[in-house]
């Protein structure tokens, strides 16, 4: 049995900044009224430029894989997570396959929305783990800015949501001491609904459907969020999947040099920090600046704090995510 370690770490965002501001003049709200409830303060979107989640997903991989100081061919297989597709199939995992002309290893799509990212790593851990693959290239990307109500109907979600990308790369580590010490997953179906978006989906409403009732007020093809039973729920599972990891390896709160929760609303971020009583280096947040980008926050949010030097070696680094399905996960690093 091996371990698995990130060797290589990339992250791309679209070059057009959405404000709060600007967001005041699609619907009725305005840069107090977001920050207050998300700490958003502006978020990436894709605006008409050919951009797509698999595009945008290549560009944050050839960075991994420059940094990991591999060449493409080396990689062994692909895992893409996404909530938003290019195509409603195939997923965009062989998209990235073809674009970086990778030779014809296998590409498997994780749809565990903002959990996909660790329920990626968790599945490349595994591979890596049990000697069956050696470099694996791991992908978060998103593009939510095209399917949003940027009505006053939709501000509750719209808000949140924004573009983007991020990629590591992992590799065999021999040194069980290192690298990634375990992953820790789960999920409660029962809340399916109260964090969804409903068409086009078999058995609910499908294409044909749609198109038949020709429905303006049709709201089945825009994401739902029950905001407060999220947030309650997110809370409660960010907590004990954080101590479950910490606990598996023999660590305490105090052993974390770097938290790195899914970028799902700041203000859940600062309650388990301070639930936790962690001090501000031992967390990093980007939300302010991105939005939520679902499977892509935690790959941004990890490249960026290893980028400024937050992460160095020997640290221990734990990545946490919550979202929907209801799905959750958390990831215990020695870095």
């Amino acid at each position: 049995m091996y371990n698995s370690k990130i060797v290589g770490l990339g992250y791309y965002v679209p070059e057009s900044v959405v404000t709060n501001d600007e967001l005041s003049t699609m619907m009725d709200t305005n840069d107090e009224w977001i920050q207050e409830r998300t700490g958003i303060k502006e978020r990436r979107w894709v605006k008409d430029s050919g951009e797509t989640t698999s595009t945008m997903g290549v560009k944050a991989a050839k960075v991994a894989i420059e940094r990991a100081g591999i060449d493409k061919d080396d990689i062994d297989f692909i895992v893409f997570a996404t909530l938003s597709p290019d195509l409603y199939f195939p997923g965009p995992g062989v998209q990235v396959q073809e674009a970086l002309a990778i030779k014809t290893v296998g590409a498997i799509d994780i749809r565990n929305q903002c959990s996909g990212f660790v329920y990626g790593i968790a599945v490349a851990d595994q591979f890596i783990k049990t000697g069956m693959y050696k470099n694996i290239l791991v992908v978060g990307s998103e593009l939510h800015s095209h399917g949003l109500d940027k009505t006053t109907r939709g501000r509750g979600v719209s808000v949140i949501f924004g573009d983007g990308a991020g990629a590591a790369v992992l590799t065999r580590e021999e040194d069980r001491s290192k690298g990634i010490l375990s992953t820790h997953l789960h999920s409660q179906g029962e809340h399916a609904e109260e964090l969804t978006l409903k068409a086009p989906g078999m058995g609910k409403r499908w294409v044909n459907d749609i198109i038949a009732d020709n429905d303006p007020n049709d709201e089945s093809y825009y994401p739902y969020m029950n905001g407060k039973f999220v947030f309650k729920n997110a809370v409660l599972r960010f907590s004990e999947v954080i101590m479950e990891g910490l606990m598996a390896n023999k660590l305490k709160v105090e052993d974390i040099d770097m938290l790195i929760p899914h970028q799902a609303n700041l203000r859940i971020s600062q309650f388990i920090q301070k639930k936790f009583k962690l001090q501000d280096r031992q967390v990093f947040n980007n939300i302010q600046n991105y939005g939520n980008t679902t499977a892509a926050s935690i790959p941004i949010a990890l490249t960026e704090a290893w980028e400024l030097g937050k992460i160095k070696e020997g640290d221990t680094v734990v990545l946490a995510a919550f979202g929907s399905g209801f799905t959750w996960g958390s990831v215990i690093i020695k870095w």
